[in-house]
């Protein structure tokens, strides 16, 4: 007999927060914090707060875009599907974004104000610049910022502050991120009224705008292990190199998907797959990660 049970609220409401996303985001600042050598109560707290963080934007976009995905029949989402109620996401949303701020207090001042305007940075998108040519601006603050939230975590108003080629890392993934999670959706937010940054470059634009930027952040993390006063020596150099490599690999897979015609999800995933790579590289630097 096939079992059909409705899914708890619980589980709708994780399949609202977009899982993926939320899952990566929370790793990578779990895995920075650790490569600076934070003791593990404190990487734990900076993962419980962003997740948080990630949890109440993913939610919010959800509660936020529940007629635009219904209107487009989208059955990825619980809300469009009739399966939750917005009311229900919506106040799962305000939760966890109170939650994040808690949270976040306790990472110390400079961690704290990182944190809150990354989040607010994602709330900004998903009320309303996602339909603007500035669409692209909350991903490169978000990602910029989330090294320093990782950093900074445990520290004073003098807390110590990431090296700038891993803020420009994140800056310059966030545009990777976000071209390629919109470009699957491009006729959709086109029938939707939404023509943010990517939609504007149309499908080839933003698509090799996007590889392109993940090229850039593979240098930028090659040379900020192989440059400096303290440079990578060792299996760390050759581990930084292949990881670059890697990283080109898979953005020259994304570009001919991009120029095949083919806006899968499968770009956004190459871009993933790609940052755990750069993670690593960033992990392999240590303290090198500190300015």
């Amino acid at each position: 007999m096939s079992d059909t049970r409705r899914p708890s609220t619980v589980r709708l409401l994780f399949a609202s927060s977009h899982p993926g996303p939320t899952v990566t985001v929370t790793v990578l600042a779990a895995v920075i914090a650790v490569a600076v050598g934070h003791p593990v109560w404190l990487v734990a707290l900076v993962a419980l707060a962003v997740v948080a963080g990630q949890l109440s934007i993913g939610l919010a976009n959800d509660w936020i875009d529940a007629d635009r995905d219904r209107a487009v029949g989208r059955s990825d989402k619980p809300v469009a599907r009739g399966l939750i109620s917005v009311r229900a996401v919506r106040a799962a949303a305000f939760a966890t974004a109170g939650a994040a701020v808690l949270l976040s207090i306790a990472l110390g001042p400079v961690a704290a104000v990182a944190h809150v305007v990354l989040v607010a940075a994602g709330w900004a998108y998903d009320a309303g610049l996602k339909r603007t040519v500035w669409s692209v601006v909350p991903f490169v603050v978000a990602f910029g910022l989330l090294p320093v939230v990782a950093v900074a975590a445990g520290g004073s108003q003098d807390a110590a502050w990431p090296a700038w080629w891993a803020i420009a890392t994140g800056a310059v993934f966030g545009i990777a991120i976000h071209c390629t999670n919109v470009l699957p959706d491009l006729l959709d937010d086109e029938a939707t009224g939404v023509r943010g940054f990517p939609h504007r470059l149309g499908l080839r634009g933003a698509g090799t705008l996007a590889f392109g930027a993940l090229v850039v952040a593979a240098a930028l993390v090659l040379g900020g292990q192989l440059g400096g006063d303290d440079p990578a020596r060792g299996g760390a150099v050759v581990l930084a190199v292949v990881g670059a490599l890697v990283v080109v690999v898979l953005a020259a897979v994304g570009i001919r998907l991009v120029f095949a015609g083919r806006p899968t999800r499968a770009l956004f995933r190459l871009v993933i797959a790609s940052s755990l790579v750069l993670v690593v590289e960033l992990g392999v630097a240590g303290a090198r990660l500190v300015a």
